[in-house]
């Protein structure tokens, strides 16, 4: 048994050796094969690499041939052209020599012409001194007789002479303006409704009436306890981080949010929408959503700025001139959107500019940038119309701009017609129904103000403020004044409004004088 186990054990290790030597020779002949296999595929794969390259580079060559050829063909037909616009210059100088010739020709006939007409005015000249002469001595000799008949000397009759005459003139003169001033509105009012219809029909914009508060709706009155908090840490923490009022009250399923600062409104309302939304309200959430709030609010209004810009149809204003206007979108003037103002000027000025044949481009950038200062007005002292020319002034705005921005509400004298434009424009788009809004006590001071204005004039019976304040009409006593001191009576009045009251717009001016001849018969 030993012995078999012994044999047994051999045959094992015998096999083992067997199919190690066997294994060993498959392995080292199937590396063989891999090797081989690997060299004739590398062959290959240069040889089709050197294929392509060859292929390649064929194509390059023609490639480049087409483009010579394009050049060579594109060369001709500009040298072509450019002999065929020498050739026109070469003809339009040659007929503008002979046009020179013939000008010249017809310049030495008219100065020999004057020449003989100047000799004869000079005759003239001469026959007309010796008239002169005459007539100054008859003259005198006539003056020496009406002394002598009349009794008086010549300074005592040119002082009567001259008092009279001034009369005269002075009525005549009220007249005349009357008259010379009634053709002026008629014509210029004609054309001024020309221009100024053209550029309302234009410009149709949608005015949005803002207000103070902001209401945010709640899926449910539940909502109100969360947004308060404990002991009201989250309304406090909200209020702080925003700036803004939070007002929960019986109202159902809502909550105020209260504010001048529109876009600090603004902020507060997306932030609590997201966090109803989210369901996290505790006071780290609040500030970490208000602050991402508020960078996203930033990036809108630069949005905003461009689009406005866009909208319009310009160019090259400073980035940050852009970024005041889309500021704007947030500001409201009597209820009326400010931005949405601003690019409505724009456009009423880039019509008003395009009838009158001034610069197109220009008037519409005084228009949109014309109230650039209510953007920072909250923040920086002065008038919306000084803030603005210094912000223009110190992005590099033209002169004509700034002196536009700071005369549009009259603050300084206008020098420019773009800068009486602004005015117009101004006014146009502010005093159109339903731009703005004002409240009745305003509205009713107003209307008494002018109506003391006009009642302080010595012969005023009655005054009337009528059309919402846009025209008063004052009746004068007809006996205290004729037609032509009415004229001046209405133009002092005008004056007086302009200097003692702010309006919007334009207020008509009208005296009414009534001569009424009674009679009757028995």
């Amino acid at each position: 048994m030993e012995r078999i186990s012994i044999i047994y054990t051999g045959f094992g290790i015998l096999g083992a050796l067997l199919f190690f030597l066997i294994g060993y020779v498959l392995r080292k002949y199937t590396a063989r094969m891999k090797i081989k296999h690997a060299e004739e595929k590398s062959k290959t794969i240069v040889e089709d690499a050197k294929k392509e390259a060859e292929s390649r580079r064929r194509e390059v060559q023609l490639e480049s041939k087409d483009l010579m050829l394009k050049m060579r063909a594109d060369f001709e037909r500009e040298s072509k052209q450019r002999r065929k616009e020498l050739t026109h210059l070469e003809r339009r100088l040659i007929q503008r020599e002979e046009n020179l010739d013939r000008r010249i020709d017809i310049i030495d006939k008219k100065e020999k012409e004057a020449e003989g007409r100047h000799q004869h005015l000079h005759a003239k000249e001469k026959e007309m001194r010796e008239k002169e002469e005459t007539l100054s001595r008859l003259l005198q000799e006539e003056k020496e007789k009406l002394q002598k008949v009349s009794g008086m000397t010549v300074d005592e009759a040119k002082r009567i002479l001259l008092k009279k005459l001034e009369n005269e003139v002075k009525q005549e003169s009220a007249y005349m303006v009357k008259r010379l001033e009634e053709e002026a509105k008629e014509k210029a009012d004609k054309e001024a409704r020309k221009i100024i219809g053209l550029a309302i029909q234009k410009c149709a914009a949608d005015h949005t009436v803002e207000t103070t508060i902001s209401v945010v709706n709640l899926p449910n009155d539940e909502m109100k306890g969360r947004i308060i908090g404990r002991e009201g840490r989250n309304i406090r923490a909200l209020e702080m981080a925003t700036g803004i009022d939070v007002i929960i009250d019986d109202t159902p399923e809502a909550v105020i949010l209260s504010g001048f600062d529109m876009v600090r409104r603004e902020i507060a309302r997306i932030a609590l929408e997201r966090l109803i939304e989210d369901g996290r309200i505790h006071p780290a959430r609040i500030e970490e959503v208000v602050e991402k709030v508020k960078k996203e609010m930033e990036a809108n209004i630069r949005e905003e700025g461009e689009k406005a810009v866009f909208d319009v149809g310009l160019h090259g204003i400073h980035p940050e001139l852009v970024k005041l206007l889309g500021r704007l979108k947030y500001r409201t003037s009597y209820g009326q959107n400010v931005l949405q103002h601003s690019k409505e000027v724009a456009y009423i000025m880039g019509v008003m500019a395009g009838e009158l044949k001034l610069d197109f481009n220009l008037a519409k950038r005084i228009g949109l940038l014309h109230d650039i200062g209510k953007a920072v007005s909250h923040e920086v002292e002065g008038t919306h119309a000084k803030i603005g020319s210094d912000i223009a002034r110190k992005y590099n705005e033209p002169e004509t701009i700034i002196h536009a921005i700071e005369a549009h509400h009259q603050d300084i004298e206008a020098r420019t017609l773009l800068a009486v434009l602004v005015q117009a424009a101004d006014a146009i788009s502010a005093t159109r129904p339903g731009a703005r809004r004002e409240t009745l006590e305003t509205y009713i001071k107003r209307l008494e103000k002018l109506e003391s204005i006009a009642d302080s004039f010595k012969g005023v019976e009655r005054s009337y403020a009528i059309q919402a304040g846009r025209e008063v009409r004052i009746m004068v006593k007809p006996e205290m004044m004729d037609d032509a001191q009415a004229s001046v009576l209405a133009r002092e009045i005008k004056k007086k409004v302009e200097e003692g009251l702010e309006y919007p717009g334009q207020i008509k001016v009208t005296v009414i004088r009534e001569t009424r001849a009674i009679e009757y018969a028995k």
